[in-house]
């Protein structure tokens, strides 16, 4: 159990590490509640960005310039017109086992990184069919249905049984960090090996996850070429949203000869750096987030995901508790997030205005937890949810990096507001 006091020391390690970023620090006072440590550290990452344009102002689209120092924190980068050959030398946001090499391709998002690696699969494959688990991200399968018609979508059900066994045709598994942790946990006890490819969006996931190095060790294992995709505006910048940033990462090391028949994908990470090119979705250096990479950094994320994911445990065991026939879904396999339902069937509308209705009527309480589209913040955010695999929709309750006391005392107003508004008579 996390006190309030120990919370805002380590929320001010975190400051000071932004801080220690501008050339020219703000001065801060140490902070006294959650609204200091949220208002303090988007005040920080602001400057931060804003310096990085002043000072790199010769880094333009076009490049005229080659007198400009192009670096962000411990980020450098080359490029030439509009970034289409772009190369990033840094730290990496994984931690990769035995020196495993990789390639990492950064977008500008983590949706512009998927679907250069989706779209660039038609290079190297006709057709092929694409495995999604119980819980994928939406709008991933929107785009694959909507704008990759090469590759035939296959929703999963467990139990899995002889999904993987084999056949003729070329399949890739999409293995979603946001998948249900049953069906997440089912995909690592199956034999890979009759698996063409392996794109794993580990965005839920902190990037030195174990779950991350057992996927790897899995890949491994059976011979299946990996992909990591990843947005980093969520768990990879200290919870202040510091830009919008994506990467593909190609893990060397797993092809094995390919199968009889089976696809060649050692070309995968050039196509999509092509694909990037083409679709004007390369990284812009200010996103970067300068504060990343060192072992300070490294020890204030790992704590700070760790109370995220303590919260999260206690959170679905509460709602379980006093919400069983309200709660949509409680066991995602990040654990960063719970979803609730009404009485009433939620449609996306509804959804979003519950979202506003009950994060407006508890801040009111004075709890720190807002209407926004995303997590990973130190306060609550609340928006609609939609599950593509079942066409339904609900209220997404995202867990925040809070004091343990503090969480539970907004969780279980968030169960009673639940109850007495959408529960009930899903009135207001």
């Amino acid at each position: 159990m996390e006190t309030i006091r120990a919370y805002l020391e380590r929320k001010h390690e975190e400051l000071r590490l932004l801080n220690d970023c501008l050339r020219n620090r703000l001065d801060l006072a140490r902070p006294c509640s959650v609204d200091d440590v949220v208002r303090s550290k988007f005040q920080i990452t602001a400057a931060l960005r804003a310096e990085h344009e002043l000072h790199e102002w010769k880094a333009t689209e076009t490049a005229w310039s080659h007198t400009a120092d192009l670096a962000s924190g411990p980020f450098e980068f080359s490029y030439d017109y509009q970034r289409a050959d772009l190369t990033v030398r840094g730290p990496s946001f994984y931690e990769f086992e035995g020196g495993c090499a990789s390639t990492a391709i950064y977008t500008a998002s983590g949706m512009a990184a998927i679907s250069a690696v989706l779209l660039a699969s038609a290079r190297i494959v006709e057709k092929a069919d694409i495995l999604v688990l119980p819980g994928a991200y939406g709008e991933t399968l929107e785009l694959i249905r909507a704008f990759v018609p090469h590759l035939r979508l296959e929703a999963l059900k467990l139990p899995l049984g002889d999904a993987f066994a084999p056949i003729s045709s070329p399949r890739i598994l999409l293995l979603d960090s946001c998948s249900f942790a049953g069906a997440f946990d089912a995909v690592l006890r199956c034999d890979g090996s009759s698996l063409d490819l392996l794109i794993f969006d580990t965005t839920c996931f902190a990037g030195r996850s174990g779950r991350i190095r057992r996927v790897q060790r899995w890949a491994r294992r059976y011979g299946i070429p990996l992909v990591l995709v990843r947005s980093h505006n969520k768990l990879d910048s200290l919870g202040a949203e510091y830009g919008r940033l994506g990467s593909a990462v190609f893990v060397h090391g797993n092809e094995h000869q390919p199968r009889a028949g089976g696809v060649e994908w050692k070309r995968l990470a050039s196509e999509t750096r092509n694909a990037v090119r083409l679709l004007g979705g390369a990284a812009l250096p200010a996103h970067f987030p300068p504060f990343a990479g060192s072992a300070a950094y490294w020890a204030l994320t790992k704590r700070r995901v760790a109370a995220i994911l303590r919260n999260g445990r206690s959170t679905a065991r509460h709602f379980a508790a006093k919400l069983p026939a309200r709660s949509a879904e409680l066991h995602f396999t990040h654990g960063l997030y719970v979803t609730l339902h009404g009485r009433r069937v939620l449609d996306e509308a509804a959804a979003r205005q519950a979202a506003e209705d009950m994060s407006s009527a508890l801040h009111r309480e004075g709890f720190p937890i807002r209407h926004a589209g995303s997590f990973g913040f130190d306060f609550a955010a609340t928006e609609w949810f939609h599950d593509a695999t079942t066409n339904q929709y609900s209220v997404r309750v995202a867990v925040p990096d809070l004091p343990t006391e503090l969480w539970n005392d907004l969780a279980a107003a968030i169960a009673v507001w639940w109850r007495t508004h959408r529960a009930a008579g899903d009135e207001g």
